[in-house]
């Protein structure tokens, strides 16, 4: 659900005769709703970003030059850029059956978190464990994290280490998987649309990961992959990572594809982009993608009992 109130609100306060609207894949659906209802009620230019939105660091840059306000669906604020408007959006979900489910595998000291999609229910998910018995804990992250027990798929500072057990309210494996290798304690994810808790394992994406670094074992030429999406703009890293190898070059992208990855002549790549894309798009690649986590490891630089996901942090 959005405020559509607070984006008229801003319009008029700012005096705004144009704004764009970003949305993430799944919410790209009400963008002409939306649209319609801020022109007939405020007679200004709107103009929606068809292009992909993958999160609070993927701003549309171009968008953003040609309004004088862009409003940001689905995720809560990143950048300071007082021209982007983060609108959250929640899911009015009941969370009751997804706590209960996931309380017969917690430990008695419970760290909860949680994604921005569901952060509203934090209280509730809170009562829920002390009436369990349990005793939660809620920890600050960072300053790319807007609210405390947040996390995002690239930092996981707000996941406390001095638990039991991380109770995980939300979808998918990645959070989770993230979660679990940062934290070093069990992770239980449980989903509040299916009211359904597990165990989160690991075990199978390391493999995956290890069988990535080995292949790229014997590589001699490096491509250095610096993101060009706001929040992914880590050059300072990438010139560090390209020091450790003997022939590497750095290339800027802001859409990473097979098709790109093939046009340069390397052996192997090292991604400072979205710490997502080496994983998730692994399959896709031509040749193999590292994490800088991934790469330290291949060049000596940590064990390999010390892999975690890469993250963004401030």
């Amino acid at each position: 659900m959005f405020d559509i109130e607070e984006i008229i609100s801003v319009i008029k306060d700012r005096q705004a005769t144009s704004a764009g609207l970003q949305f993430p894949e799944g919410l790209k659906r009400k963008g002409p709703e939306i649209a319609k209802e801020i022109e007939k009620r405020t007679g200004i230019t709107v103009i929606i970003s068809g292009d992909p939105c993958y999160g609070a660091c993927d701003i549309d840059e171009d968008l953003l030059e040609m309004v004088d306000v862009m409003f940001h669906f689905g995720h809560s604020r990143l950048l300071d850029d007082d021209r982007v408007v983060y609108i959250e959006y929640y899911h009015e979900v009941d969370v009751n059956n997804a706590v209960e489910a996931a309380l017969p595998l917690l430990g008695h000291k419970v760290g909860v978190v949680t994604t921005v999609q569901h952060i509203h229910m934090m209280d509730r998910i809170i009562e829920l464990l002390k009436k369990a018995g349990k005793e939660p804990v809620i920890q600050k992250g960072d300053t790319r994290i807007a609210y405390p027990g947040q996390v995002l798929g690239c930092n996981f500072t707000s996941a406390p280490k001095d638990v039991d057990t991380i109770l995980f309210i939300g979808t998918g494996n990645f959070h989770p998987m993230g979660i679990r290798l940062s934290a070093k304690v069990p992770v239980v994810a449980a989903d509040p649309f299916t009211g359904e808790a597990r165990i989160v394992d690991v075990e199978k994406i390391m493999r995956q990961r290890y069988a990535v670094i080995a292949k790229a074992m014997d590589a001699k030429k490096w491509g250095i992959i610096i993101g060009m999406k706001s929040g992914q703009k880590r050059l300072e890293l990438a010139q560090q990572l390209k020091g450790l190898a003997e022939d590497a070059v750095l290339i800027s992208i802001r859409e990473i594809s097979a098709d790109r990855l093939l046009s340069f002549k390397v052996d192997a790549y090292v991604s400072t982009v979205c710490p997502r894309v080496a994983i998730d798009d692994a399959g896709r690649f031509p040749v193999p993608v590292l994490t800088p986590v991934e790469f330290e490891i291949l060049k000596g630089l940590r064990k390999w009992e010390d892999l975690v996901f890469d993250e963004i942090k401030d």
